[in-house]
């Protein structure tokens, strides 16, 4: 297999119309972020082209995956794969914080429902004694 090209954010962001649609979808834990020219895919995405101009020419993997795509969906992607995606040291750092940043809020809201549960007992156990 060829190596990829590889895109910066600025070319990424000039393709930002139905006559050229490009995204970037992918992090750390799926191969790292790729772009992807999805123009000829506008048409037949079941959630409609606007939803992908929306974020055309940026980073939508956050996106991509929020909305649970299935494992049709990324072999399709597949097929509009045209390069990865060039990172800058500072834009790497951000997008690692950014990751970090979320990965503890989501930990402080386990957090959060395991003390709930906790509680919930304790006054079960406490009224149940009465």
């Amino acid at each position: 297999m060829s190596e990829l090209k590889e895109y910066t954010a600025e070319e990424v962001s000039k393709h930002t119309s139905e006559k050229s649609c490009w995204m970037v979808i992918g992090n750390d834990s799926n191969g790292g972020p790729k772009v992807y020219d999805v123009t000829k895919y506008l048409d037949d995405h079941p959630g409609g082209a606007e939803v992908m101009l929306d974020v055309a020419g940026q980073n939508a993997d956050e996106f991509f995956e929020d909305i649970g795509h299935s494992k049709e969906a990324r072999e399709e992607l597949k097929k509009h794969l045209i390069g990865s995606y060039k990172i800058d040291a500072a834009t790497l750092a951000k997008m690692k914080a950014e990751a970090e940043k979320k990965k503890a809020q989501q930990g402080s809201g386990s957090m959060l429902v395991i003390v709930l549960v906790a509680l919930i007992a304790a006054y079960v156990a406490y009224t149940k004694m009465q």
